[in-house]
């Protein structure tokens, strides 16, 4: 019996040392071992439980911020501020002093403070002068800096992207961050447009914060001292310098809206520099579902099918190709397929390429695909790419630390064919060379192609970011211009391009008339095309294009409105007429 007893005593030693062995093991892991990355959720321990005893206000997240060509603000902003924390309810401190300076009562700042569970922000009226008298008053827990501010209205928001928490992205994205220098996987992350392609550059080194311990009550540990953290590094966090006007993109955002265009957008180059000075693109973002939900796409980085702005590369390869002249005249009473048109209203008569141009006969361009492909299966991929309409035209290249680094990487690739046993098939060649068949390209493309020609048949990559700016202004990296390694166009098809582009908006029966009254001249050239889908019983959904430059005698802009998916009632030239003149506007206000 008494051997039974002792055995069983044993056991349960046993079993409680074993069970005691793993609250020790487990604590050694908790206290000394896994204290920055505790179970799969990388918990920073020792960052916990601080928080636990701390209070803090954020002053800056660190992550960097974008701004537009004239330095001014897209995402976030520093302001002025006067930070009051809670510990000061009840104290004798200088808030007399502080009321005179602020123009505000003793009562209305004790007001602020009875409830305060966090520090109080002010920041209206605040001024340099204001900031440094609040200072000088060297009484912990009242303090004036600059503060981080998102800003209320979502600028470019399909240009510049979001940010979110996304711990297994992090740990895919940045595996050496975590392991080795001590990042935290629940760091906000760029997931859309730049805040993703530029996601490794801006992120932050760590925010910086104003902080104080408190006891279980909520009242101070130490002292009243208030702390200032900040990384170490004085030069971050970064600044995407892009090259958005913020003028004109919220001109070009509101003008869509204005005309309550529902699917479709804008796109805007300084031909100069071939940099996007604008682009905004409808079904604005939904805040329920931002990545998934309507909008969530930028329109003017996918392809559509483009129609008659397609004739603009059909034209210079015939006029290249030495395959047209003004002799030569076209049916226009007829179809691609050479059939008599059923409406009467669509009859032309019998024209040649210029007004073929401005007016827009599907017939002479069928007619001049065939000719050229008959004699080259591959000329109209050729133009396209040195025009810039096949694969895709935003800046790539090295820069500090990255190789072939995009700055779009959401620019998806334009497309002339997709099967080349297409150009074997004449019909399949007349409809690709009006736009239709397999051919789709984006507004952003189109936008650079229109520039292209306005600028002489220079070819060069689009760019939507110039610089990477420390945090004191000056430059880390200026991105280069880069020409596009494409054969160019001649100085005579240029010209002519130019000349039948103008004359789509100043011929009397152009399809460009409304653009004709402006007060910067436009060249350009319009775009009906079918998309195969069809509504309300037999209607048929289109895309419409308009795209040009102006003014044409010192070319500035390019410019490209489509509206997607509409009947035949669109907002096209009105939203152009009107982005046009606000653009004079804007550049000549005393007139």
């Amino acid at each position: 019996m008494q051997r039974l007893i002792r055995g069983r005593i044993n056991k349960l030693g046993i079993c409680v040392i074993l069970l005691l062995s793993l609250l020790i093991g487990r604590l050694v892991q908790v206290q000394l071992i896994s204290t920055e990355s505790f179970t799969k959720d990388h918990i920073n321990l020792i960052e916990a439980s601080v928080k636990q005893r701390t209070q803090s206000l954020v002053i800056d997240e660190g992550r960097g911020r974008f701004i537009d060509r004239n330095g001014l603000p897209l995402t976030h902003d520093y302001f002025p501020s006067v930070i009051l924390f809670p510990f000061l309810n009840g104290l004798d401190w200088p808030k007399d002093e502080l009321g005179s300076i602020l123009g505000m009562s003793t009562n209305e700042i004790d007001r602020l403070l009875a409830d305060a569970e966090k520090p109080v922000v002010l920041s209206e009226s605040l001024t340099e002068e204001k900031m440094e008298k609040i200072n000088d008053l060297d009484y912990p827990g009242v303090v004036a800096l600059y503060r981080q501010f998102k800003l209320e209205d979502n600028i470019a928001e399909h240009v510049i992207g979001m940010t979110g928490e996304d711990a297994d992205t992090f740990l895919k994205r940045y595996p050496e961050k975590v392991s080795k220098e001590n990042y935290s996987p629940h760091t906000p992350i760029g997931v859309s447009g730049l805040e993703q392609a530029f996601d490794e550059i801006i992120l932050p080194e760590g925010s910086t914060k104003l902080l104080y311990h408190v006891d279980r009550y909520g009242g101070p540990l130490f002292g009243i001292d208030v702390r200032y953290m900040s990384p170490s590094n004085a030069y971050y966090p970064l600044s995407v310098k892009t090259t958005l006007d913020k003028n004109i993109q919220q001109m070009a955002e509101k003008v869509l809206d204005d005309y309550q265009v529902k699917k479709g957008g804008l796109v805007v180059i300084d031909i100069a520099t071939n940099e996007v000075v604008a682009m905004a693109s409808r079904p604005a973002t939904n805040p329920e579902n931002p990545i998934k939900g309507p909008g969530a796409h930028n329109l003017m980085l996918e392809p559509h099918f483009p129609g008659s702005v397609f004739k603009t590369v059909v034209t210079a390869a015939a006029i290249e190709e030495n395959m047209v002249d003004k002799e030569m005249a076209y049916n226009c009473d007829l179809d691609i397929r050479g059939n008599l048109l059923d409406d009467e209203k669509k009859r032309m008569g019998t024209l040649n390429l210029e007004t073929s141009f401005a007016q827009s006969c599907n017939y002479t361009f069928g007619e001049i695909g065939k000719q050229l492909v008959a004699k080259d299966r591959d000329v109209l991929d050729r133009y396209a790419e040195m025009m810039g309409l096949t694969g895709t035209i935003g800046w790539h290249g090295d820069m500090f630390g990255f190789e072939d680094f995009t700055q779009i990487p959401s620019e998806k690739e334009n497309i002339v064919w997709s099967d080349d046993k297409e150009k074997g098939v004449p019909l399949a060649v007349a409809q690709t060379s009006i736009g239709q068949k397999d051919v789709k390209v984006t507004p952003l493309a189109v936008a650079n192609m229109m520039a292209t020609i306005a600028r002489g048949g220079k070819s060069k990559e689009v760019k939507l970011v110039s610089d990477i700016l420390y945090k004191n202004g000056t430059s880390l990296y200026t991105f280069p211009e880069h020409d596009r390694k494409v054969d160019k166009l001649s100085p005579y098809t240029v010209m002519q391009l130019q000349h039948l582009l103008r004359e789509v908006v100043a011929a009397d029966t152009g399809t460009g008339w409304r653009m004709r009254d402006l007060p910067y001249e436009v060249a350009g050239k319009s775009g009906t095309a079918q998309t195969g889908k069809v509504i309300e019983g037999d209607r048929e959904l289109l895309n419409r294009w308009f795209a040009g430059y102006f003014p044409i005698q010192s070319p500035k802009y390019a410019m490209v409105m489509v509206e997607l998916d509409v009947l035949d009632e669109n907002n096209v030239s009105s939203v152009y007429v009107e982005m046009v003149q606000q653009l004079y506007n804007l550049e000549n206000p005393e007139r």
